[in-house]
């Protein structure tokens, strides 16, 4: 391996004690191939077993803690009945090396009646996703909030009891808890929205949850991760001033780590494009050095990777490439980095061992996944 790369090699430990032996984590990736009630495949379990050993962290897909917060194909931490199916892909994970991370979420306004049985999506208002078709959700009542924030708790509690080393709160990507935070998708006039403060009271009180959760069940060092969006271009939308005010209070709850999700790992500000600086610079300069920022974000090469570990970021998340390229970690080491896959041709198929369903993912999207004859 070339000694530049070495850095991307150093152990870490976090603040809950639990030590990784790089700074190089899988990113959550929905692989849409979970049956339908939300158990594990062994479509899956290959997936992963293919492309993480050599990691530092995975954190999986992620695992929705009501069935009324699924979409088609995601995992489930809804209920005990699910333990034993998480424990295999923990352990799955686990015995290539990396520590295995469940990402738990709920969908929101982002589900469908086609994959909620009929049901209406929920969210914080009654307030579509801003894309043609979008449906229409019930805004939750007080008491079915409150019901929200005791199963990210008790989906905890099953990442914990099912054997995983961690747990990250899916707090981007339009999901529940960023349309709590959002006030294009909260416009409550509660506990749980208008202000600033008040729109963070939910995935606070999740966070709360969670955190009990780990105190009474985990045994051992435990991770706590929380993915955010840093900003939305809609208006109302969230902003990087709304977003530092938040990852500051997320600091003070002793959390292991912020996952910033976004496009590229150089991005700026997507609302002032005369602010170039990276937003996961800004977030980590302003939550301080002893506190961990994982950059994320078309994270292709090697240098992508010591790049962003050079604005001051200690972590680095690599998605889609992992994707394309299984052995990343392994041609690195052996300083073989020129050969890094970086589209997938279609006889790659089965070297790939990517399940049926993600395939068609990947078919459907070919500007985030190359796909060359």
């Amino acid at each position: 391996m070339k000694p530049k790369y070495d850095s991307l090699f150093e152990p870490f430990t976090f603040a809950s004690g639990v030590k990784i032996d790089n700074r190089l984590f899988m990113a959550p990736m929905t692989t849409n191939s979970s049956f339908e009630n939300g158990m594990v495949t062994t479509d899956e379990k290959d997936y992963y077993k293919r492309r993480v050993a050599g990691l530092g962290a995975v954190v999986t897909s992620c695992a929705q803690v009501m069935e009324n917060g699924r979409f088609a194909g995601s995992l489930s931490a809804a209920s005990d009945d699910r333990i034993d199916s998480l424990a295999g892909l923990a352990k799955t994970i686990q015995n290539e090396g990396p520590k295995a991370i469940l990402q738990i979420f709920h969908v929101g306004r982002l589900g469908s009646k086609r994959t909620l049985r009929g049901e209406q999506p929920v969210s914080a208002s009654a307030v579509p996703i801003d894309f043609e078709g979008a449906e229409v959700p019930r805004a939750l009542t007080d008491k079915e909030v409150r019901e929200l924030v005791d199963a990210f708790g008790q989906a905890t509690r099953r990442a914990i009891q099912a054997g995983f080393d961690g747990i990250e709160l899916h707090g981007a990507n339009n999901y529940l808890i960023q349309q709590f935070f959002s006030p294009h998708s909260n416009q409550r006039e509660d506990h749980w929205g208008g202000s600033l403060e008040k729109r963070m009271n939910f995935p606070l009180a999740v966070v709360q949850a969670a955190k009990e959760a780990i105190q009474t069940y985990a045994e051992k060092p435990f991770i706590f991760g929380y993915r955010i969006s840093p900003e939305e271009i809609k208006e109302p939308g969230i902003t990087i001033e709304d977003t530092l005010h938040l990852v500051a209070k997320l600091k003070e709850q002793g959390l292991d780590y912020i996952h910033v999700s976004t496009n590229k790992w150089t991005q700026g500000s997507v609302r002032d494009l005369y602010e170039t600086t990276p937003v996961v610079q800004r977030i980590q300069e302003h939550v301080g050095k002893d506190f961990p920022i994982i950059g994320v974000g078309s994270i292709i090469t090697p240098d992508d990777a010591v790049e962003t570990m050079a604005l001051g970021i200690p972590l680095v998340a690599i998605g889609r490439e992992l994707v394309v390229e299984p052995d990343w970690i392994q041609k690195v080491k052996l300083g073989n980095e020129t050969a890094i896959r970086k589209k997938i041709k279609p006889e790659y198929r089965e070297d790939l061992t990517l399940p049926d369903a993600m395939w068609e993912y990947i078919e459907s999207r070919p500007g985030w996944f190359p796909i060359v004859d």
